[in-house]
């Protein structure tokens, strides 16, 4: 248990406290997208990056106009691994989290947000309901990509990223996760994690009392839950081998950008946070305030294989 108190971390001390993290270089953007059609290409479905580890092996595959939502102008889609689908959208501002890809275009008016919004699910077309969801504010438009009935990241979504990336650089706007742009935070998705030692007793509970549902094809009783409409936190339950009263069963998942964690995670630090564990960094890092209380910081990195 390393104990960090008040101290400022450089990128290089924090690196060394936390496993060896090496995000991979940031690469150049252009300021005018080309758009090269890519092979198209489903990321398995994933609820928490803390326990559900995404396959490496053949690649799934959904054929255009079959029973299980194929896109009609496409041949085939392909589940996506996390490394194929960060690196396949990095470039164009997006990044990807907890099996989705994630973008923010900066916008000085709610009339332009949804001007944009309206701009973006044009070009998506028939494919926007079952790929696409938009949060619309005055300061920001927040877009999100994921394979809805497969509950993953698909060679359709990447295609769609570029073209929404696309769709804002034509209108003088940027695509970008917001790291170090001096914008409130990152993008980023928030779970909660409930430690139990019967997941199945307590999870109709949790079902029932937020009104969420199933995860797409994560029906067990031990499975996460989600949001049906998308605003709240997807819950998912951590196995516990004995009672610890003394310990809290609840704790937040942050799941930020593979290039965001280290700012994330020193600041964290320097406003009074300790540094539990980092034996599973880049996967996740654990952290605690004064009280003990803690809180995850996760990226997709360190899953695969």
């Amino acid at each position: 248990m390393h104990q960090c108190g008040q101290q400022s971390v450089d990128e290089d001390q924090l690196a060394l406290r936390l496993g060896s993290y090496s995000p991979p270089p940031n690469p150049s953007r252009e300021s005018h997208l080309v758009l090269p059609v890519p092979q198209r290409s489903h990321f398995g479905a994933e609820s928490s990056d803390h326990v559900r580890q995404q396959p490496v092996g053949p690649v799934s595959e959904v054929r255009a106009g079959d029973d299980s939502g194929g896109c009609k102008d496409a041949a085939m889609e392909q589940i996506l691994s996390r490394q194929e689908a960060s690196e396949a959208v990095q470039d164009y501002g997006w990044r990807f989290l907890l099996g989705t890809l994630r973008t923010s275009v900066r916008v000085k008016s709610l009339a332009q947000a949804v001007s944009l919004a309206a701009d973006t699910v044009a070009v998506c077309g028939d494919d926007a309901d079952r790929h696409l969801r938009v949060d619309v504010r005055p300061d920001r438009v927040v877009f999100t990509l994921q394979s809805l009935d497969r509950a993953a990241v698909t060679t359709r979504d990447v295609e769609l990223a570029r073209q929404i990336s696309a769709t804002a650089d034509r209108s003088g706007l940027l695509t970008e996760p917001e790291i170090g742009t001096g914008a409130p935070r990152s993008v980023q998705l928030l779970e909660i994690a409930i430690d139990a030692l019967n997941i199945a007793g307590i999870r109709p509970f949790w079902k029932a009392v937020l009104g969420y549902t199933d995860e797409a094809g994560a029906e067990g009783p031990e499975d996460p839950l989600i949001d049906p409409v998308g605003q709240g936190p997807a819950i998912w339950f951590q196995q516990m081998d004995r009672a610890r009263p003394q310990r809290n069963r609840i704790h937040f998942d942050i799941c930020v950008p593979h290039d965001e964690a280290p700012r994330r995670i020193e600041t964290a630090l320097a406003a009074g946070g300790r540094l539990v564990s980092a034996t599973r960094a880049p996967a996740f890092w654990v952290l605690a305030d004064l009280e003990g209380n803690e809180a995850c910081i996760t990226t997709w990195q360190g899953r695969d294989g």
